[in-house]
């Protein structure tokens, strides 16, 4: 595939070139010889980047030369622009040049073959950029699952639509389906399915056609809870149910040949920190990711907050930086339902169980939400 930032690489890339692929100049000044260095020595030729000299630097010459510029044949070294005086094509150096300075080797930073980014790498700008710059315009990169996303619930509406009493706006797919495109997922978001055994089988049965299934609400004890029972009748076996996390105790995680199948809850911040916990990873290990998650940092709570007895909590917070810590302020309103409050948060911070409280000041450790 071409280049993409985000995509997981299948195999090494390896350097088809090298980099860089000739001794260069890191500074706009005058090729020399070191060893003609004090002196005063007639600029011969004027080399710009991408128009090399076409002869070689005599001993007792300079060369005037741009940044990027290929140093000639014979000069060992290159002078700043600002550390000399150039008068009447002539440059006067007042002082012993070193040999090597400010010339970037041949291979300096990749040698042709050598691997650029390693099997396993997920593809961050600077990776995209390394690569283009070894020669690679195409990497083998892994599959982007196919991935299923279904809402459920009478009472949702699309966005837009009329909303009767009892109703609410279905957020919970288009936040999933954002969420999962951001991991690299090839995304069908199906949609939202009322509560009714035979519209739940009806969606589920399409939905189970991809690589990862991916549903919200349903998933918990009540009488309209559907999905869990109609996933089972068709053929999901169910690995576990239940997670002593909050937000988010009733998701549920099983399988049907080879499909992987995740039922989040339905209140919306519940339905995102299931996401971020367990269907990233998942989706990230599929794609052969070295470090598919979730990964953990450390920062202090700029605030105490009181931690529950009997679950890990994550927290919606707010990230800055002071004094070179990373400060992690909970932002109010912590209930499952409050996305609109949840969407000023840009991190999850993990307060593990237990009595008592965490103190501001203590070193927790935190999840970025992409």
């Amino acid at each position: 595939m071409r280049l993409g930032a985000g995509r997981v690489l299948a195999m090494d890339a390896r350097a088809a070139v090298d980099l860089p692929p000739f001794a260069s100049s890191a500074m706009d000044g005058f090729a020399v010889r070191a060893a003609d260095t004090p002196g005063r020595l007639p600029v011969v030729a004027r080399i710009a980047a991408g128009v090399p000299s076409d002869r070689a630097l005599a001993p007792g010459q300079a060369m005037a030369i741009a940044t990027g510029g290929v140093v000639p044949a014979g000069a060992d070294a290159v002078i700043p622009i600002e550390d000399v005086v150039e008068r009447d094509n002539e440059v006067e150096i007042q002082r012993t040049v070193a040999q090597g300075v400010n010339i970037r080797p041949r291979g300096g930073d990749v040698r042709a073959g050598d691997v650029v980014v390693e099997a396993g790498t997920r593809l961050a700008p600077a990776h995209v950029g390394a690569l283009a710059a070894a020669g690679l315009d195409r990497v083998a990169c892994a599959h982007r699952p196919r991935v299923a996303v279904l809402a459920t619930g009478t009472e949702l509406r699309r966005p837009g639509e009329r909303l009767d009493s009892g109703q609410v706006y279905e957020a919970n797919g288009p936040m999933l389906a954002a969420a999962l495109a951001s991991a690299n997922a090839d995304i069908l978001e199906l949609p939202a399915v009322e509560d009714d055994a035979a519209a739940h089988r009806a969606a589920l049965e399409r939905a189970l056609a991809a690589d990862v299934v991916v549903t919200s609400g349903g998933v918990s004890v009540g009488p309209h809870d559907l999905v869990r029972r109609t996933a089972r009748d068709l053929g999901v076996e169910e690995v576990f149910w239940g997670v002593a996390v909050k937000p988010g105790k009733p998701v549920s995680f099983g399988t049907r040949d080879g499909t992987l199948v995740f039922g989040l809850p339905g209140n919306p911040v519940s339905s995102l920190v299931g996401y971020e916990l367990f269907v990233r990873p998942a989706l990230l290990a599929l794609q052969g990711a070295a470090v598919p998650g979730p990964v953990y940092e450390p920062g202090r709570l700029a605030s105490a907050v009181r931690r529950n007895p009997r679950r890990d909590e994550l927290l919606r917070a707010r990230s800055r930086i002071r004094d070179g810590d990373v400060l992690l302020e909970p932002i109010g309103g912590q209930e499952s339902h409050m996305i609109a409050r949840a969407a000023s948060a840009n991190v999850l911070v993990l307060a593990p169980r237990g009595e008592g409280e965490l103190a501001a000041g203590e070193t927790v450790r935190y999840l970025r939400l992409v």
